[in-house]
């Protein structure tokens, strides 16, 4: 068995975790909304057709915020197509997923469900085809209480109160091809900065985030974020960043390792938003929100086979990657890697929630489950919010593909306000446990509350409708206290949450 060393003080502060940090993401794609939350005629539908069962698995989440309506779809969406009358919106061709849209499920309709799933709306406004104008009459239409055109048009169509919605995205991945309405670092920076500016004005308690480059191996990738936030920066509080990570060569240790990948990113973004802080002699502080990350690659080949045969029908089963135990323990990475920058990743919103590329999956006129990458979302959620602390971790490392010196253990830990603490913990090891011997300096007295442990023998293993706990966490991971300091086995291949109280 290796052995892993930690330390941990109360003064190894990084930041408070903003809760938004647990975010998720719907977009008018696939099924993620017809036949994902919305479904009349569901046993479990209520009076406005949301899947019960679907917000029930939602709830458990604890998912703070949804990024709503895209993604590719918002780049050439008219957000007045979805209000009113139902009987008078338009059915219109998305060109990003070439299906056609409904527009069944609207922005009013997608606020009760928020509120239904005790989340808040991320609205994101069309800068493709669209532009400033089109910005701040949404947010005139959802946030101002009343007396000019287009709140009295909110309340004509039966929402008196504003709906409140504070966190709005300016546009999606405007520097990739396939966006609608592509742009240059200039060109959208001047775009968001005149929309930032007047979606401000109508209603200055908003906060904006700006497109970061779509991908930290595009081209444009750094000159991008430098050449926008000379333009806009006095506008934005964020900058979005999108990871995807898939194992197509079969090798997991390199799979595991993209984690690796994921900080150098952050901390790349990180430098490039205070070198303009810095340019600019600015004391505003602009921060990440990582908009969009998750595994994605399963569903790709099928996809094309779906396009071929039903495009620009109605709801098609996109991106329906079936997650397996090893993406799992990579998603646990990830938010490894967010809690390590917790002090500048205040947003995160794992793409997307149910159905494509989703923790969460259902069937039509059937049942609901947690996919194996729901676990480690759920655990971040529930018992990641607090002061983001830094470990010292040391212990056994490997090389691979991509990289050198890749931790077989690693780890994150988060202080709580009733004086107790968790650790995450991963081993990445194929077939060698890990003791972590845990030296909590300054925390006082502590006891092992629990340890959960999430591990299957066979890193493929999946969960079905049928065997929804095929791949589903366990108390009982053994950790303990002796003479002050933690003891906790890690199990090969394994995600570890360790729970500690005040003795």
């Amino acid at each position: 068995m290796m052995k892993a060393k930690l330390i941990l003080d109360r003064d190894f502060a990084i930041g408070e975790i903003d809760p938004r940090l647990y975010g998720s993401f719907i977009e008018h794609l696939g099924r993620a909304v017809y036949g994902g939350i919305y479904e009349p005629g569901h046993p479990t539908a209520d009076e406005n057709g949301f899947r019960r069962d679907v917000i029930d698995m939602v709830r458990r989440l604890r998912v703070p915020v949804v990024r709503y309506p895209g993604g590719n779809f918002v780049s050439g969406f008219n957000w007045e197509d979805s209000v009113g009358p139902r009987e008078g919106r338009p059915k219109r061709l998305d060109l990003a997923w070439f299906t056609t849209e409904t527009n069944e499920v609207g922005l009013h309709e997608f606020a009760r469900w928020a509120r239904e799933a005790q989340s808040e709306v991320m609205y994101a406004v069309n800068l493709g085809t669209r532009g400033p104008d089109a910005a701040r009459n949404i947010v005139e239409y959802a946030n101002h209480p009343g007396g000019s055109f287009y709140s009295d048009m909110r309340i004509r169509n039966g929402e008196k109160d504003p709906l409140g919605i504070r966190l709005w995205c300016l546009g999606n991945e405007m520097d990739g091809p396939w966006q609608m309405g592509h742009k240059t670092a200039q060109e959208y920076g001047r775009v968001a900065c005149e929309a930032g500016k007047m979606m401000k004005w109508v209603d200055p308690t908003i906060e904006l985030v700006a497109c970061g480059s779509s991908a930290y191996d595009m081209l444009t990738f750094g000159g991008w974020e430098y050449g926008m936030l000379e333009e806009c920066y006095d506008q934005i509080d964020y900058v979005s960043l999108h990871r995807y990570y898939g194992n197509r060569t079969n090798r997991t240790p390199d799979f595991l390792a993209r984690s690796m990948d994921l900080d150098d990113f952050i901390s790349t973004v990180v430098s490039i938003c205070d070198a303009v802080r810095g340019k600019k002699h600015a004391k505003k502080r602009v921060h990440l929100s990582f908009d969009e990350w998750n595994v994605w690659y399963h569903s790709n080949e099928q996809d094309q086979e779906i396009w071929k045969r039903d495009k620009w029908n109605r709801a098609l089963p996109l991106l329906e990657d079936v997650y397996n135990f090893e993406d799992a323990l990579l998603v646990g990475a990830m938010l490894i890697t967010f809690l390590r920058h917790a002090d500048r990743v205040k947003i995160a919103c794992m793409a997307q929630l149910v159905n494509v590329i989703a923790p969460i999956m259902t069937r039509n006129g059937g049942g609901v489950w947690a996919q194996t990458i729901y676990w480690p979302l759920m655990h971040a959620s529930h018992f990641g919010r607090g002061t983001a602390l830094r470990p010292v971790v040391t212990g056994p490392a490997y090389d691979c593909t991509d990289y050198e010196r890749v931790p077989y253990v690693d780890a994150a830990a988060v202080a709580h306000e009733d004086g107790g603490l968790t650790i995450f913990a991963i081993n990445r090891s194929m077939d060698e446990d890990a003791l972590l011997e845990g030296d909590l300096r300054g925390f006082g007295g502590l006891k092992v509350r629990e340890h959960i442990v999430l591990h299957h023998d066979d890193v493929k293993a999946v969960n079905t409708e049928e065997a929804p706990e095929n791949v589903a966490p366990r108390s009982g991971g053994g950790a303990k206290i002796e003479g002050g300091r933690l003891i906790a086995p890690l199990g090969s291949l394994s995600w570890n949450v360790i729970r500690l109280e005040k003795a």
